[in-house]
């Protein structure tokens, strides 16, 4: 007998299913192993009792339904066990009509609150908007809760096809923003597919929140499929790990995952047993916030500190500023600093955008990346105030001039070297407060002005990028005037997601960046970055935060970088990107080729075989447009950019004419 608030769904035709045989159906959500045997049908929990092993894929034997995994038997009509067992599959009442057969659902009570539950509410509470992932077998009990946080609207779930780049995604994200993104695996491959992307977020300073299955509690350590030691996997690359257990308070726990991420800017990882995650949530379980758990984060430089800079900047006529990656989103009183002293501003690549080169002031990119203009200032300096940088090998900022060095991070002061003026500070506090003391007593009255002279040598490197330009060895476009119309033609506000290799160092180059943001793979430098990254950008930008929301996407790949990740396509159809992607196709990993032949070693291994780039976006449901000539690129950038929509426009390139 079925109750009487019982809906009936209809599972199959009269003829569907023949004598003998079972399948799987679907009613109202729940999946259903439907049976016909001697004339008669029976409706049955598809999942076996014992491992969950799919009764729908199972087969009629002597009258028994027989579970396709370990061969255990139940009744196709009742699911009742043989005599001697006591393991039995819950059934569903059927109907047989004219039309059809029916199978009976009977209305389920409210469902309890789960460890996931609480657990992904905590996450929301603490501002945690994106979630990139894999759902997998070892993490439906946490998909499920995140599924409701989806429906409730409290978090946007993006599905990508590989879990390295939802690691990559969720880095960029933070980057960009200052907030974690999370990023959603199962056990074993699922979760060591997400360390190259942590681990660039993690020496990014970015914060990230990873969120990987496990194996069931009772199979810990003797070797179950797919178990590997996921502590000791992320240890070095995650500044808090923890395992959920069923004693856990896990709404403190996932609030110290969130906490540890802001604050650190950096990786917080939680481990969640496949047999927790659906446990019922312990009686009284509060859903944890930030509230009260986030200090302050504008630090005021020590006054001595304080004061030995000043003096420094008092007595400099010709002083340089340096601005770096940490100093992302606090600029503002570095600039009015430098206007003050009427000072070059120029940046580390990982800074590139954080000053717009049309600003009067802006000197561009310093180092490998960089600029002539860059160097130039640095070399005339006769001292260096450097903002939120960490003097890497690859910016080449001088030691054998006076250096003042600003960050919020301690250990990132006098990191490689020793320096003049270390300075602890926020970096936006500290440059207001250093414009504030030389407003009262500006020191040197024979400072020179600097902007005629950066004048003077922008003209002179656009005069030579135009040279660049120019330049047609019949063997592809040449990077210089790809990056003259790309600037020329994207919002002056668009967010650019770049890869590594050569299409990076000409981007660095030639890019002439307005209000732009720019996202790279800074210390880690790993390629294939670029696309994945874009998914991130464009994930923030559709928060309410007024620094990002509803901001251009571009992405700017070479080959290589794009050939790792370019399933991310059909991630970028699925849900809407509207990502414009400019991909310099030059049938090589021409940096490396570059670096074997200047170490006169043989050029070997860095050609690639590709397929036609464009044709495969637009099979996938993108936009795709092939450039071979100069001629053609204003005419492409412009379609892409007005695509609503994943866009991609491959151009062939001469990696000569970098």
């Amino acid at each position: 007998m079925s109750d009487a608030r019982t809906t009936w769904h209809k599972v199959a035709d009269l003829d569907e299913l023949p004598e003998d045989r079972v399948r799987t159906v679907v009613a109202d959500g729940k999946w259903i192993c439907l049976t016909h045997v001697d004339g008669r049908y029976g409706a049955l929990d598809n999942h076996c009792p014992h491992q969950g092993g799919p009764l729908g894929e199972g087969t009629i034997e002597n009258g028994l339904l027989r579970c396709p995994w370990h061969g255990w038997d139940y009744c196709p009509l009742t699911g009742a066990s043989p005599a001697g067992f006591d393991e039995r599959v819950p059934s569903y009442p059927v109907e047989v009509r004219d039309d059809g057969i029916y199978v009976g659902i009977e209305p389920e009570p409210a469902p309890s609150e789960t460890v996931s539950d609480v657990m992904a509410r905590t996450l929301c509470a603490w501002g945690v908007r994106h979630v990139f992932g894999m759902v997998g077998h070892s993490n439906l009990g946490l998909a499920d809760a995140l599924r409701r946080r989806t429906e409730a609207g409290e978090l946007e779930y993006v599905a990508v096809r590989h879990e390295g780049a939802a690691a990559f995604a969720a880095s960029a994200y933070g980057k960009l923003t200052g907030r974690p993104a999370a990023c959603l695996t199962i056990a074993g491959p699922g979760a060591t597919n997400l360390l190259t992307g942590l681990w660039d977020a993690k020496v990014d300073r970015a914060p990230v929140l990873a969120l990987t299955g496990q194996v069931q509690t009772q199979v810990f350590g003797p070797g179950a499929f797919q178990e590997i030691d996921l502590s000791s996997a992320f240890g070095a690359v995650a500044r808090f790990s923890h395992t959920v257990l069923p004693s856990s308070r896990h709404g403190e726990l996932m609030s110290l995952a969130c906490k540890h991420a802001l604050v650190e800017r950096d990786v917080a990882h939680l481990i969640f047993p496949d047999d927790v995650q659906d446990l019922e949530a312990p009686t009284g379980a509060t859903i944890g916030s930030p509230a009260g758990r986030i200090g302050d984060v504008e630090i005021t430089p020590p006054p001595a500190a304080l004061a030995a800079a000043t003096e420094r900047l008092r007595a400099a006529k010709r002083p340089l500023i340096v601005l770096g990656h940490g100093a992302r989103g606090r600029t503002a009183g570095v600039v009015e600093l430098a206007e003050r002293l009427g000072a070059c501003v120029v940046t580390t690549f990982k800074g590139k955008g954080l000053i717009g080169d049309d600003h009067p002031l802006a000197g561009g990119v310093l180092g490998r990346s960089g600029t002539p203009i860059a160097s130039w200032f640095m070399n005339e300096c006769d001292l260096i105030c450097v903002f939120g940088a960490s003097f890497s090998n690859h910016t080449g900022i001088t030691t054998h001039k006076p250096i003042v060095q600003v960050d919020y991070d301690r250990s990132q002061l006098a990191r490689f070297h020793a320096v003049d003026v270390p300075v602890w500070g926020e970096i936006d506090v500290t440059a207001r407060a250093l414009a504030a003391q030389l407003e009262r007593d500006p020191g040197a009255n024979d400072r020179v002005d600097q902007r005629t002279e950066l004048a003077e040598r922008w003209a002179l490197w656009r005069a030579e990028k135009a040279r660049r330009r120019a330049d047609d060895r019949g063997r592809g476009v040449n990077s210089a005037a790809v990056f003259e119309a790309l600037g020329r033609l994207c919002d002056p506000r668009a967010i650019v997601a770049v890869d590594v290799g050569n299409n990076t160092y000409s981007f660095g180059r030639y890019f002439e960046c307005r209000d732009n943001a720019v996202l790279m793979s800074g210390y880690l430098g790993s390629i294939g970055f670029g696309y994945p990254a874009a998914m991130g950008a464009w994930a923030a930008t559709r928060t309410d935060d007024p620094a990002v929301a509803g901001r251009q996407v571009l992405c700017v790949t070479g080959d290589g970088g794009f050939g790792q990740y370019l399933a991310e396509v059909t991630t970028a159809v699925r849900h809407g990107m509207n990502i414009t992607h400019v991909l310099l196709n030059n049938s090589e990993l021409g940096k490396i080729s570059k670096e074997q032949a200047s170490g006169e070693w043989p050029v070997w291994q860095t050609d690639l075989v590709n397929p036609d780039f464009a044709a495969y976006v637009t099979s996938c449901g993108g936009l795709g447009i092939r450039v071979t000539d100069v001629a053609d690129l204003d005419a492409a950038l412009e379609r892409a950019l007005a695509h609503d929509g994943p866009a991609t426009v491959e151009v062939l390139t001469d990696v000569e004419l970098v």
